[in-house]
């Protein structure tokens, strides 16, 4: 039935064109529990009991003149490798489109999974034991979910007649989690919940204090709100609660204000940037984060002027990058490793060997970019520090540039090229699985999509 829905919308399109008539925009929303039960494993922990918000997956399907756009943001720490890759396919294949044109990211929660279909494989090869976090049982589960739910949605779809831009300073929620010293290298790191009071007394830092809102319209009613914010989405976890943390109570508050749309969340180039300045750690601290970011999402939502949207003013491109693979990655280790170590972390030697095994495979990573009139949203992969995101706002102060990040979750952290040789967590070499020449590669991956640079790279 759902072949059959879909063959007869591009029948009616298909029609509609050859009539003449300017194709229409149309949205439909999805969203799907993405919550593991108890007793299954997250990241760092089993699941000891469910509290009162749940991990979503959700997002929207863009429908117009072209093959349909998936934008999609689910509540897990990481979706990495095959997983990502069969995120993408099953999803892509229930909107009737292609996984190039699914942009699928997480929001990055601690108290939440992790999803490797790549790094479940190599454990069942090798038979070691104690990895369960990479049983994908569940994962698959929530993928047949939000597939369903994309077939269910469809003939449901709204139509959109205009679009909103909005954006605001969000106060007292991202600082910069690496502190320098005198010498220019990492002396301290500022992590998502700070104890030290000296800590937390250092600078914001580079960080970008904006939040963006893009909102879809039809007429009066609003149908979308999706907004971008780069911050480590912590306020205190390891305590086997699956929860959306800060993020996500600042999207159920939005959507409590303005509850006939869908609010969708994506996390901008936040590996370097916490709450860390604003959070000692105290479980109150969550609540006050989160109504600094709804407050920021509100202004932003609500100052935004909305703009008419044809079918012609939406776009999307994409080019394929090969990310440089770290010297550190040695298979023969990795593998020793892995057998001989138990498991510890999230970025563990099984998340390594899957990147690795997928770099020497020929796998590309695809950086994507929706244009919406005279905005533009760039997906990309793991966890990006933010000059990534400023250097991209900087290349088109003409349009409005936003940015969500943790899509492929395969190189974990990426840092600038000159964050490697200062030290730190985020660039060592359990941290990060590629190298300072990644910078180039995707400075130039968002010069070609924001038409600064030609597909050659000239």
């Amino acid at each position: 039935m759902k072949r059959i829905l879909l063959f007869l919308s591009a029948a009616v399109m298909l029609a509609a064109l050859a009539a003449g008539a300017q194709p229409s925009v149309r949205i439909a929303t999805f969203d799907v529990d993405a919550t593991p039960p108890l007793g299954s494993a997250m990241a760092y922990d089993p699941v000891r009991r469910l509290d009162e918000l749940t991990l979503r997956c959700r997002g929207i399907v863009l429908l117009g003149s072209e093959q349909p756009i998936v934008l999609c943001a689910v509540d897990w720490i990481g979706i990495a490798n095959e997983g990502h890759e069969a995120f993408r396919a099953e999803l892509a294949q229930a909107a009737g489109t292609v996984p190039g044109r699914v942009a699928l990211h997480a929001v990055h929660q601690h108290d939440a999974p992790g999803c490797d279909f790549t790094a479940e494989s190599i454990i069942n090869d090798l038979g070691v034991k104690g990895y369960s976090r990479f049983d994908g049982t569940f994962h698959r589960q929530v993928i047949r979910r939000a597939a369903d739910a994309i077939g269910a949605a469809l003939p449901n779809a709204r139509a959109i007649t205009h679009y909103g831009y909005g954006e605001a300073v969000v106060k007292e929620v991202a600082s910069q989690r690496r502190i320098k010293g005198p010498d220019g290298q990492i002396r301290a790191s500022r992590t998502s919940s700070t104890k030290s009071a000296a800590i937390r007394a250092e600078p914001e830092g580079v960080i970008d204090p904006v939040v963006s809102v893009l909102s879809f319209w039809d007429g009066a009613s609003p149908v979308a709100v999706l907004s971008f914010y780069a911050c480590h989405p912590q306020s205190y976890y390891r305590l086997g609660i699956p929860t959306p943390d800060f993020p996500g109570i600042a999207r159920f508050m939005r959507a409590q204000d303005v509850n006939g749309a869908l609010h969708v969340h994506f996390n901008g180039a936040g590996g370097n940037v916490t709450a860390g300045k604003y959070n000692d750690g105290a479980q109150e601290n969550r609540m006050l984060l989160a109504h600094r970011l709804a407050v920021g999402m509100k202004e932003a939502y609500e100052i935004a002027a909305k703009t008419p949207l044809a079918a012609a003013d939406i776009g999307w491109s994409s080019v394929l990058v090969n990310l440089p693979l770290a010297p550190h990655l040695d298979e023969a280790k990795l593998v020793a490793e892995l057998k001989a170590t138990p498991p510890k972390g999230y970025i563990s030697c099984a998340d390594q060997l899957a990147w690795l095994r997928r770099v020497q495979a020929g796998h590309r990573i695809d950086i994507a970019c929706l244009r919406v009139g005279d905005t533009r949203v760039l997906q990309l992969p793991g966890e990006l520090f933010v000059e990534y995101q400023l250097a991209a706002k900087a290349m088109r102060p003409d349009l409005h540039v936003m940015m969500a990040a943790y899509g492929d979750y395969g190189p974990g952290y990426i840092g600038t090229a000159a964050a490697y040789a200062e030290g730190g967590y985020e660039t060592q070499p359990s941290s990060s699985n590629t190298t300072p020449e990644a910078e180039p590669v995707l400075m130039l991956a968002m010069k070609q999509l924001l038409g600064l640079a030609s597909p050659d790279g000239e």
